[in-house]
């Protein structure tokens, strides 16, 4: 069974900016274009990241890496941070998922968490193309929540999310018609609890059993157990 060469590709596209993925730029539209996978518009929707991966400051490059998806939650590249949050229940989602790497073959370094989402891509991309899209379908409310987010921000890791998306048949969102105005997030202030609230989710429910027998029906179960809309906060009960 061939890898899906695009999946990898986006996989790469998502990992903090090196001089390897720098270096590696080119030879990733090579494969994107090679491979077929994509339709044209969503295709050269990747191209902009890739001009700009290849040829900026390696350095400013990183920076914006870490001030989009490593400094608010809302943004996270944590798949389960949009389901579980902090709940006890993201603990043995993890175990569930990482059981899954493992009977498809592949090992995770300890450091690692299994939710991160370059690492269920480059999994993804060993895995049948039936049940690598019905994966992807699964978490589709979560990648279409960082679409919209991206865009909102004017980023160009947006197109990285679309493309997954296209891979999983699903229709992307619109990118907004005007230049959105600068982002700046108030961290000192940052209420916690209100946070929470905000990303307060249906919780996902685990039947009982060894996590080493969790097989992809059972944890595409989990995910469609979790598929409320992540875009909008659960109300909350009046005072």
């Amino acid at each position: 069974m061939d890898d899906n060469l695009t999946l990898k590709a986006l996989s790469r596209l998502l990992l903090y900016p090196e001089a390897a993925l720098q270096d590696a730029a080119p030879h990733l539209a090579e494969a994107l274009t090679e491979d077929g996978r994509l339709d044209a518009p969503t295709r050269l929707g990747l191209m902009p990241l890739l001009r700009s991966l290849a040829g900026e400051d390696l350095y400013d490059l990183q920076e914006a890496y870490v001030s989009l998806f490593d400094r608010t939650r809302r943004l996270s590249l944590h798949l389960f941070e949009h389901v579980h949050g902090e709940s006890r229940d993201r603990g043995q989602a993890m175990v569930d998922l990482a059981a899954l790497y493992a009977q498809g073959g592949l090992a995770i370094d300890a450091n690692e968490l299994p939710d991160f989402l370059p690492l269920f891509l480059e999994f993804l991309a060993t895995r049948p193309e039936a049940e690598a899209q019905g994966l992807l379908a699964d978490v589709d409310h979560i990648l279409a929540t960082l679409e919209e987010r991206l865009n909102e921000r004017g980023s160009l890791y947006a197109a990285v999310l679309t493309a997954a998306r296209h891979l999983a048949g699903a229709e992307a969102v619109l990118a907004p018609t005007q230049e959105p105005a600068p982002h700046t997030e108030d961290h000192s202030a940052l209420d916690l609890t209100a946070l929470d609230k905000e990303w307060e989710e249906t919780a996902v429910t685990f039947g009982p059993g060894d996590a080493a027998s969790c097989g992809v029906d059972r944890f595409r179960t989990q995910l469609r157990a979790a598929q409320r809309d992540v875009r909008h906060p659960a109300p909350q009960p009046a005072a």
